[in-house]
């Protein structure tokens, strides 16, 4: 079994994360199955539209926990994604839940197609942690302030109807849907110029590069205090022993 399912059909690449029973956590192999599928969706002319989805009840619950730190590559970042530079719009189908790193996956997507029973969330505080992979700033760009503080400060998630109604998700589907939905979406997109589409990403990117780049230094400032926090090593622990966190303070 393969860890990622790619399916080129036409001028549309569609990437299935395959890891259903580890609700598609990002380990390393996962990792750089996704970058190699994402150099191929930028570097084949005859690619107009990716779709990245997750097979399985779960869209992704983002890194694996065995992991050291988020995985990443040279050309991409984190998960092979997150800080890459893309020419090729790429659509999230999000059916089930999409957490911590999972949802970072969902931001790092141009576009957002949901099931009804889709569940967007930043777990991290639960674990003494913070979010790494971008959603410290996409998330207050993506959706309003102060539904993204609240994802960010409580940990707990928002449903699909939320989302869509916050101006996350796109299309709103019914459960199981979505990647019938976000087939239909490319469909929209591939009617268009190529090359009108690609100069439109790029100004889009290029735009909100000033504002990134401060949110990376930000990140990087929050990483670097709870490293330092013993809260950090309880938190996970405790996730991995199924109990309470018995936090410093």
């Amino acid at each position: 079994m393969t860890v990622l399912d790619v399916v080129r059909d036409g001028v549309v690449l569609t990437l299935t994360m395959n890891r259903p029973a580890q609700r598609n956590a990002l380990d390393r192999e996962l990792t750089d199955a996704l970058s190699a599928a994402f150099d191929l969706l930028d570097d084949d002319p005859g690619l107009h539209v990716g779709i990245l989805a997750g097979a399985g009840p779960a869209f992704s619950a983002g890194t694996d926990l065995h992991e050291p730190a988020s995985p990443a590559t040279d050309r991409g970042g984190e998960y092979g994604l997150i800080r890459r530079r893309r020419r090729t719009p790429l659509i999230a189908a999000v059916d089930g839940a999409a957490l911590g790193g999972g949802f970072e996956l969902v931001l790092a997507c141009d576009l957002v197609v949901a099931g009804r029973e889709a569940r967007f969330g930043l777990p991290e505080v639960a674990r003494g942690l913070v979010p790494t992979c971008a959603a410290l700033f996409r998330a207050p760009d993506r959706l309003p302030p102060n539904l993204a503080a609240e994802l960010m400060l409580t940990g707990d998630p928002i449903g699909a109807e939320r989302a869509y109604q916050a101006g996350l998700v796109n299309v709103l589907t019914e459960s199981g849907g979505a990647l019938a939905g976000a087939r239909e979406l490319a469909g929209r997109i591939t009617r268009n110029s190529p090359d009108a589409v690609a100069a439109s990403l790029r100004a889009i990117h290029e735009s909100r590069g000033p504002a990134e780049a401060v949110g990376w230094t930000a990140t990087d400032h929050a990483i670097a205090r709870v490293t330092l926090s013993p809260d950090r090593e309880e938190g996970i622990a405790a996730f991995f022993d199924k109990r309470p966190p018995r936090w410093s303070r």
